[in-house]
This record gives structure tokens, sequence and C-alpha cells, in this order.
């Protein structure tokens, strides 16, 4: 994920860092940017709001201020349960690095995958059974990630107080977004043979497969492992 660091004060050159050890006075030595300053720049891009470095006490400047305060920041390894079914889920996630996925769990110990999230992703509880105790629905690192997490309720109140219908606009296109690319995947699923989808997979999502499990592809995919590994075999012929 891109960190953001465009039109700041980081922006003047500094020296090679190769050259930086030798510690010559002509030599330029600049500080690393705070981490907070990657968290604002993650929420600007979330809510399509552009920092205006010279206008600090703008109402969007204010805003995005007073969100970043209300996350913090946590390194996991892979396979890190962050939400369980029949639990409310309560908190939100904004991806610094790494991979995160979706999914449901049957009795029977048979998973669904519904969506892999990455950099930049905001992860909410998108459905309102979801903040119940009738959530079905799971979240797990896939990666070692870097993750930004905040209350749900806490979030939810700082966007709405932002004024009137503010969170109905930012939840609303998350909510499209995650229906639209469910709904064309199920199409897939019942229209199009396991060879097409997974080349599609392939076009649209070449990064996951480089860094997500065989397994848990072939479950967002709809297929078996042992079928997904036939699939992957013969395209690498």
């Amino acid at each position: 994920m891109s960190e953001g660091y465009e039109d700041t004060a980081y922006d003047a050159p500094a020296s090679s860092p190769c050259l930086l050890d030798s510690l010559q006075p002509e030599f330029l030595q600049r500080a690393a940017p705070p981490a907070s300053l990657a968290l604002t720049n993650s929420l600007s891009r979330v809510f399509g709001i552009r920092l205006d470095h010279e206008q600090s006490e703008s109402p969007d400047n204010h805003f995005l201020g007073n969100l970043a305060q209300l996350f913090q920041q946590r390194k996991l390894e892979p396979e890190t349960t962050l939400e369980a079914h029949d639990a409310p889920w309560s908190q939100v996630y904004l991806i610094q690095h790494g991979v995160m996925r979706l999914y449901r769990e049957a009795p029977s110990g048979r998973i669904a995958v519904h969506h892999f999230f990455s950099e930049g992703d905001l992860v909410w509880p998108v459905f309102g059974r979801t903040r119940t105790r009738r959530n079905t629905l799971c979240l797990t690192t896939v990666t070692n990630c870097s993750l930004w997490t905040a209350s749900f309720p806490a979030f939810r109140a700082a966007v709405t107080a932002r004024g009137d219908g503010a969170w109905a606009r930012f939840a609303l296109s998350l909510t499209e977004e995650l229906a639209e690319l469910t709904s064309m995947r199920e199409f897939r699923k019942q229209t199009m043979p396991a060879k097409e989808r997974y080349q599609l997979l392939l076009d649209e999502y070449p990064e996951l497969v480089q860094r997500v499990p065989d397994n848990q592809l072939a479950a967002w995919l709809g297929v078996v492992p042992a079928t997904f590994s036939r699939l992957k075999n013969a395209k690498n012929r």
C-alpha cells in the first residue's frame, strides 16, 4: 500500500541511504515520517478527502484527525482470528500491509470464503446482523498483517457526527461494492466452468494468487482443493 506521503513536508530531497552512515555534514538527514501520517493519509483515501496541509484547521482535516485518534496499530501473524461467528463484530480494521479473509464456516468445518481484503482496505461490519450474536461471518489474517484497529461504535459515531447523511453515504459505497462482487461471483459459479473461473482469478487478482494459500483460493473459487490443484497444474504446463 502506498503510504501517501505526497504533498507533505517529507517530500524534500535526502541523500542516498547507503551514504548516511558516513555522517558527513553535507549529507542531509531526514526523520522517518510518523506512523500517524500513514494512518491519516489512508483515512483520507478511504473517505475521498484530499488533505490540505496549509489549512490544518479545515473541517476535513479536523474530521480526519479526530478519526485517526480512535485507531491503534497492531501487528499480527497469519491465521489470527479477529472476528468469529456467534459473537458481535465490534471492530474496524484498516490494513496497512497484509491480506485478510472474510468467510463463513459450516458446522461440518466446510469453509466458504466471501472476500479477501488487502492494503488500503477498510474492513467493518457492513451488515446489521453482523453486529449481533447472530453474526455468521469470520475475519482472519492470511499473511503477516500490520493493521489499524478502532471500536466500530466509536468509528460510526465519529462519521455520523460529520453531518446529516454522512454515515449513510459512507456505508452505502462499501455495501454496494461487496454486494456487486458477491453477486458476480455467484453468477460465475452458476454459469461458468471451473477452468474459466480460474482464468478470471489469474487475470483479476494476480497478487492474491501469489500471496494466498491454494486451499483458501479454492474455497473462494467454489471448487475442492484437488480440482484447484489440477487447474493450476494444467495452467503451468
